[in-house]
C-alpha cells in the first residue's frame, strides 16, 4: 500500500497541463515500467504472425487440460471454427483448484466493497469451497450438463460463484446485467431456455434498495421451462416472497451441498450465452465455448495489463456486461490476481469514492471505462488530489473509443504521468481484447486504440473492394479466426453467418465498425455502421428501444438515434409521432421513458425526445435516420429530394434548435 503524499491538483492547472499534452502525438512507456515489463520483445507480433496456430498452443499449455488438443484448429466447417479439439479442461479447476492446489489458497481473490461501505475478503480457498458447493446443490435441482442458468445478481462474490459453479458441472450460464428490467431478464431467459434462475432478494443504489425477486415472479412466474429459482439473501429483505416447491436460498442450498468435482469438458463444450443487442429487436445471444475462450482472456490479461504476482486489480465495469466475465472473473482468476470489487456507483457515496478505493487497496491495475473516465473530469480534481494513487502502475480503457483530451487527463491526473494507458478494443464477439498497445513495448497514440494483438489479425479493409487499407478509412474485419472468438449465436446459426461472415466472404469476420489505419499502422476506431448505439460503453439496439416506445399507447411511430455525448460517448434521441390530436407533453414523456425502463432498463432512456407529426421517409416508406442523426448532431442535411416530403426535415430543425 502506498504512503506517497498525494500530489496537488487544480482545475486551472490540469488545463494548463493538458493544452501543453494535447499537441503531443506519441507517449512513450515510461522507462522504469519498460524494465520489468514481461513483454519486452518488439518482434513478439512478427513471430506471433508466422505460425499463430502454434503461437496460441503455446499459450494455452500455460493452463492445466486433462486431456490435450489432437487439433488446434479445425476449419473444415468455417465459419463454424472449432480450437483445440479433442482436449479436455475445466474453467473453475484453472481458476480455483490449481492455485489451491499451488499453495495459494489464503490469498485473496476478491476484495469486495458494499455501497454502504461493508467489505469482505474472500479467499481462493473459500472461493473455491463455495463453488464447489454450489455446483453441488445444482446437480441437486437437476441442472445437468448443457443446461442453461440464468444469473441475475449484483455486484456481490455470489455472482462469481454462481458462474464458476456452472463452468464446474457444464451447464451454461446466461448473467443478465442487473440494470435490466425483470423484462428483460425474462425474455433472455426464455429464448435460451434457461432451467434455473440465480437471483437476489433486492438491489441497492445510491442508497436505495429495490425488491427484485417480487419482479422476478411477476414477469418470469409463468415462464414454462424455469424450474428452480435460487435467492441470494444480499438486501436483508424479511418479507422475499418464496414459492414452495420452487425458490430456493442460496445460502441454505450451498449449506446442504457436498462439494463436488471440476468435470473435465471438451474445449469446444459451450460455457456461456451474453445477449447482446443487435441491428434488430431481437437480441442476439453470443455464444463463447470452453477452451479457446479460457485461452483468450488469460493471455490478453497477463499481456496487456502485465500481471505481476503482488498486483491488485480493479476492473469497474459489471460482471454482466462481456467486460465483467472477461476481466472480472474468469481472466484475473485464472491468473491468479487480487481483485477489487465494488458494488455501487462511481459518485456514491461521494464523488470520490474510486480513487478512495484505489489508495486504501492499494491497486496496481485499474481499468475502466471513457464515459467513468469523462465523469470523473465533470466532477473536478478536486475528488482526486485526496487520494494517493501513488500505488497505480497502468491505467486501461475500455468499452467505446476515448477522445484524446479524456486520455490525457486519465494519464495526468490519475496516473501521475508514470503509469502507461492501454485503450482497448474488442467486443462480446471476440469474447477477449484485440487491439491495444503493448504497455511495456508500444508507444500510446491518445485516441487510438493501437495494433493487433500478438496472434490477432485485424484489418481495415476497403467498403467497395474489401481490399486491405494500409493507410487510410474503410471498415474492421478479421480475416483469421482466433481461439476466444464465439462460436455461434444460439439457436441461430443461419443469423450467426448472415451478420458476421457474409460482408466480405465465409472466412473473414465483420466487426461491424469503421475505422482508420494511419502510416504507422495504428487503428483508430470511428465508431458502429450498424444500428447499434453504445450508451457508456452498453450497446443497445434502436429497433429494441423504438419497439419498447411504440408499446405506449400513444405511441404511433417512432425513429431512435445516437448522438454524441461528452460525458457518455453516445445518447440516445427519440422522434416520436403520436397517435391523432395527441400532443407531446411531459406527463407523456415521462410515460414513455417508464415503457422503455420497465423494458430494457432506464439506460435505455432517450437523453431528448422530439415530437413530430411525420419522420422523414423515402418514397418507399424507408425512415431515412442518417438525417435524423444529422439534424440531432446539427450537420448539414445535404440533398432531401428523394424524401416523399423534404418539408418534414425543415420542420424537425426548427422543432430542434427551439427545444422542442
Amino acid at each position: 500500500m502506498s504512503t506517497e503524499t498525494p500530489r496537488t491538483l487544480t482545475e486551472d492547472g490540469v488545463e494548463a497541463r493538458l493544452s501543453e499534452l494535447l499537441g503531443q502525438e506519441r507517449f512513450t512507456p515510461p522507462a522504469p515500467f519498460a524494465a520489468q515489463a514481461e513483454i519486452t520483445d518488439p518482434e513478439l507480433r512478427a513471430r506471433a504472425a508466422a505460425d499463430p496456430v502454434a503461437y496460441w498452443e503455446e499459450q494455452a499449455r500455460q493452463l492445466r487440460w486433462s486431456q490435450e488438443w489432437t487439433t488446434a484448429l479445425n476449419e473444415d466447417d468455417a465459419p463454424f471454427y472449432r480450437w483445440f479439439e479433442g482436449g479436455r479442461i475445466n474453467v473453475s479447476d484453472n481458476c480455483l483448484d490449481r492455485h489451491v492446489e499451488a499453495g495459494r489458497g489464503d490469498r485473496v481473490a476478491y476484495h469486495w466493497h458494499g455501497e454502504e461501505g461493508e467489505t469482505r475478503d474472500v479467499t481462493y480457498a473459500e472461493l473455491l469451497d463455495q463453488t464447489a458447493r454450489f455446483a453441488g446443490a445444482l446437480r441437486q435441482l437437476g441442472v445437468q450438463q448443457g443446461d442453461v442458468v440464468g444469473i441475475y445478481l449484483p455486484m456481490i462474490p455470489e455472482v462469481v460463484v454462481a458462474m464458476l459453479a456452472c463452468t464446474r458441472i457444464g451447464a451454461v450460464h446466461n448473467v443478465v446485467f442487473g440494470g435490466f428490467s425483470a423484462g428483460s431478464v425474462a425474455e433472455r431467459m426464455e429464448v435460451s431456455g434457461a432451467k434455473v434462475l440465480v437471483t437476489a432478494d433486492g438491489s441497492r443504489r445510491k442508497g436505495k434498495t429495490t425488491a427484485v425477486k417480487p419482479e422476478v415472479d411477476r414477469t418470469m412466474g409463468q415462464l414454462d421451462g424455469l424450474e428452480k429459482i435460487v435467492v441470494v439473501r444480499h438486501a436483508g429483505l424479511d418479507d422475499t416472497p418464496m414459492t414452495d416447491g420452487r425458490d430456493v436460498f442460496f445460502d441454505e442450498v450451498v449449506a446442504a451441498a457436498e462439494p463436488v468435482d471440476p468435470e473435465p469438458l471438451d474445449a469446444e463444450a459451450p460455457m456461456f450465452i451474453l445477449y447482446s443487442s443487435g441491428s434488430t429487436a431481437k437480441p442476439k445471444g453470443i455464444q463463447h465455448t470452453t477452451g479457446g475462450y479460457l485461452t483468450g482472456v488469460t493471455t490478453t490479461l497477463r499481456q496487456v495489463f502485465d500481471l505481476q504476482d503482488d498486483d491488485v486489480y480493479w476492473c469497474s465495469a459489471d460482471v454482466g456486461w462481456i467486460t465483467g466475465h472477461s476481466y472480472i472473473v474468469y481472466g484475473p482468476l485464472a491468473n491468479g490476481v487480487t481483485s477489487v470489487m465494488y458494488e455501487g456507483a462511481p459518485d456514491y457515496p461521494h464523488q470520490g469514492i474510486w480513487w478512495e478505493l484505489i489508495a486504501k487497496r492499494g491497486v496496481t491495475k485499474f481499468y475502466t471505462a471513457p464515459t467513468a473516465i469523462r465523469a470523473a473530469m465533470k466532477w473536478g480534481v478536486e475528488h482526486v488530489a485526496p487520494h494517493d494513487l501513488s500505488s497505480l502502475k497502468l491505467l486501461g480503457s475500455v468499452g467505446e473509443p476515448i477522445n484524446p483530451k479524456a486520455w490525457l487527463w486519465y494519464w495526468h491526473v490519475v496516473g501521475g504521468e508514470r503509469c502507461p494507458v492501454v485503450d482497448t478494443w474488442w467486443q462480446t464477439e471476440t469474447g477477449a481484447m484485440m487491439i491495444t498497445t503493448l504497455p511495456g513495448v508500444d508507444d500510446a497514440k491518445p485516441g487510438s486504440a493501437g495494433t493487433p494483438l500478438p496472434g490477432i489479425d485485424v484489418q481495415v479493409l476497403d467498403a467497395e473492394t474489401g481490399e486491405r487499407v494500409t493507410e487510410g478509412e474503410g471498415l474492421l474485419a478479421i480475416p483469421r479466426p482466433w481461439p476466444s472468438m464465439l462460436r455461434t449465436l444460439y439457436q441461430d446459426p443461419d443469423r450467426y453467418v448472415s451478420t458476421y461472415w457474409s460482408r466480405f466472404g465465409e472466412t473473414t469476420y465483420f466487426v461491424g465498425d469503421s475505422a482508420r489505419i494511419d502510416a504507422d499502422g495504428y487503428i483508430w476506431v470511428i465508431g458502429r455502421v450498424d444500428d447499434v448505439i453504445n450508451v457508456s460503453g452498453h450497446r443497445l439496439s434502436t429497433a429494441e428501444v423504438e419497439s419498447a416506445i411504440v408499446a405506449h399507447p400513444h405511441v404511433a411511430e417512432a425513429a431512435v438515434v445516437a448522438k454524441a455525448d461528452d460525458l457518455t460517448g453516445q445518447a440516445i434521441v427519440a422522434y416520436v409521432t403520436l397517435n391523432g390530436d395527441t400532443e407531446g407533453s411531459d406527463r407523456i414523456e415521462a410515460e414513455v421513458n417508464q415503457h422503455i425502463a420497465d423494458r430494457i432498463g432506464k439506460l435505455a432512456r432517450p437523453k431528448r425526445i422530439v415530437w413530430t407529426s411525420d419522420l422523414p421517409k423515402t418514397r418507399s416508406g424507408k425512415i431515412m435516420r442518417r438525417l435524423l442523426r444529422d439534424i440531432a448532431e446539427e450537420r448539414d442535411l445535404g440533398d432531401v429530394t428523394t424524401l416523399a416530403d423534404p418539408s418534414v426535415v425543415t420542420t424537425l430543425q426548427d422543432r430542434w434548435g427551439a427545444g422542442a
